[in-house]
């Protein structure tokens, strides 16, 4: 764990796939910032990490005195730092809908979605018919008029909720590819397909303390 030595390069307990990691990593990386990246076991979780966050779950960032474990404070962390292409330049009020109804509502549809067999009692025709309304619907609508979510620009926004929809189109990827959303769908191939991503996604050895 880092000392007060603001020189030290801050430590990043990250886990590939998990997608609250994916958008730290994307906005340290955008940022310029150097971490030094742990790659944690799931069911191994190392000792440094939970003694610098008992509640166990990544991303982690451990940065001189400061301890950040939740994704959306990394991101605040490194674009308060760095932000060449405006990523902030945006309505916080809008921002923090899209943002908000992602991390809440529609992470529970997904999880819904994703492990149906932890909710026996849900028909999966409905959460998938939820999870269209509530999110996908209102994407199409905004990326059929723009590039991006918020406008002609790509920001913060998405970056935030790109890992998640990239997590739901991979339930099924044959239903997803036959939703009725050109635009999001090419929103998310230009995601998955930029160098930003791509050079987030590295597999790195489990790190051992």
């Amino acid at each position: 764990m880092p000392s007060g030595n603001s020189l030290m390069m801050p430590i990043l307990y990250s886990y590939r796939r998990c997608p609250y990691a994916m958008r730290a990593r994307m906005t340290l990386k955008y940022a310029g910032i150097e971490v030094e990246h742990r790659e944690i076991a799931l069911r191994d979780k190392p000792k440094s990490m939970l003694m610098a966050s008992p509640k166990g779950t990544v991303p982690v960032l451990c940065v001189d005195k400061i301890i950040l474990d939740q994704s959306l404070d990394i991101m605040r962390w490194a674009l308060g730092r760095s932000d060449p292409d405006g990523w902030m330049a945006v309505d916080e009020l809008i921002s923090q809908e899209w943002v908000e109804k992602n991390d809440g509502p529609f992470k529970t549809l997904l999880d819904q979605y994703k492990y149906p067999n932890r909710y026996p009692d849900l028909y999966q025709d409905e959460v998938l018919s939820a999870a269209i309304d509530l999110m996908l619907k209102p994407m199409e609508t905004a990326l059929q008029s723009s590039q991006y979510l918020l406008g002609s620009k790509m920001t913060w926004v998405d970056v935030a909720i790109f890992p998640f929809i990239r997590q739901f189109s991979m339930v099924n990827s044959q239903e997803f590819e036959s939703l009725p959303f050109a635009a999001t769908k090419k929103w998310l191939k230009q995601q998955r397909e930029s160098e930003l991503f791509n050079s987030v996604m590295y597999k790195f050895s489990t790190w051992v303390d």
